[in-house]
């Protein structure tokens, strides 16, 4: 338990938390977890272990009211600001530096505060609390994330999850004759052009290579032979990626892309595959939207499309251009930064595509 300094001389009181603290590095992802102002004026407060907090609160001035605020080490990757009620009148969260997150509370006029009795408690390594205020009226609870996590039985925890394992349904891929397919998977940009640059500067060229190099090796354990445009990051134009495909004459030809709304609207998000022409190509590209869309649950269907880019319009077999979200989109981003989310992706791609094959023989 740690009480707030009393130094008049001071236009702004501190605190600073240290509790066997262990520094981030400065592009790591943020410390803060959850968060949430209850009913009774408590701030309630999940952070990773062993985390170094500081706290301030500063009186009101011309441009803002009464604030308090936590820094926590590790980089936010969404800024936003969220409407207060009661004595809230807002909360946001920002960027106050490279690697640091901030969460400030800002207080409407006239609230009373007693900030020098005010007392962070570290309940646990991952765990913080303080009152801030004593509610006059209704105030409703404003939060984010779950802030006390429930405690499982951990053998029933790894049955529960051994038994999703063998329930996802994109986990079981279907067989089809070994050595008789080929497939070109290509990743979208590379080398100097890194395509779309989304929320946190996740960039496409990364997220969809990763996700090729998955889907191959996922198309080669079922016999499938496989060949990649790129595999690493290089410069490669479209009409080689074409030439790869014209000349191998292969069965299919897919390409991975990630999009971007313009002016990045964190609102836009979704899932979409383009087909050139055919009922063949229109028939992968349904196979394909059908299994993306089940590992990307909430993000909208975009739908299944035809579309008139190069390397779909000029390539002479079946050929579906996918984009697996929007790295602008607030929900899609923060699944493709994960290598969780790419990993369902690659296999939904890997089962969409042996759906087909299966089916046209």
């Amino acid at each position: 338990m740690i009480k707030f300094l009393d130094n008049k001389l001071f236009r702004y009181l501190s605190v600073f938390l240290f509790l066997n603290s262990s520094i981030l590095p400065v592009k790591s992802s943020s410390a803060l977890a959850a968060w949430a102002i209850n009913t009774n004026g408590v701030l309630e407060l999940r952070t990773k272990s062993n985390t170094n907090l500081k706290a301030y609160f500063q009186k009101a001035n011309q441009i803002s009211g009464d604030r308090f605020w936590v820094d926590f080490p590790g980089e936010l990757k969404n800024p936003r600001t969220i409407k207060g009620n009661g004595p809230i009148k807002e909360i946001r969260l920002g960027k106050p530096d490279k690697g640091k997150t901030r969460l400030v509370i800002e207080f409407k006029e006239e609230t009373y505060l007693k900030p020098l009795t005010w007392r962070m408690v570290g309940l646990d390594q991952n765990r913080w609390r303080i009152k801030l205020f004593k509610p006059k009226y209704s105030f409703k609870k404003i939060g984010e994330g779950l802030v006390e996590k429930k405690i499982v039985n951990i053998k029933a925890n790894q049955h529960l999850i051994h038994k999703k394992k063998n329930n996802y349904g994109y986990l079981k891929l279907p067989e089809v004759k070994r050595n008789k397919f080929e497939v070109v998977i290509d990743p979208g940009h590379g080398g100097p052009d890194p395509g779309a640059i989304g929320i946190g500067g996740i960039r496409e060229t990364d997220v969809v290579l990763e996700i090729s190099k998955m889907v191959k090796n996922l198309l080669s354990e079922k016999g499938v032979k496989v060949k990649l445009t790129r595999t690493n990051e290089v410069d490669l134009d479209l009409p080689p990626r074409v030439s790869i495909a014209n000349n191998m004459d292969a069965d299919i030809f897919v390409s991975i892309h990630a999009n971007a709304s313009r002016g990045k609207r964190r609102d836009i998000n979704g899932l979409e595959t383009f087909y050139y022409r055919g009922w063949r190509g229109r028939l992968l590209a349904k196979r394909i939207q059908k299994q993306i869309l089940r590992v990307s649950p909430g993000s909208p269907d975009r739908g299944v499309k035809q579309g008139r880019f190069y390397v779909i319009k000029n390539t002479r077999m079946p050929a579906v251009l996918v984009e697996v979200g929007f790295l602008t989109g607030r929900l899609d981003a923060r699944r493709l930064e994960k290598i969780t989310h790419r990993r369902r992706l690659a296999y939904a791609i890997a089962k969409g595509i042996l759906e087909y094959l299966d089916k046209v023989g």
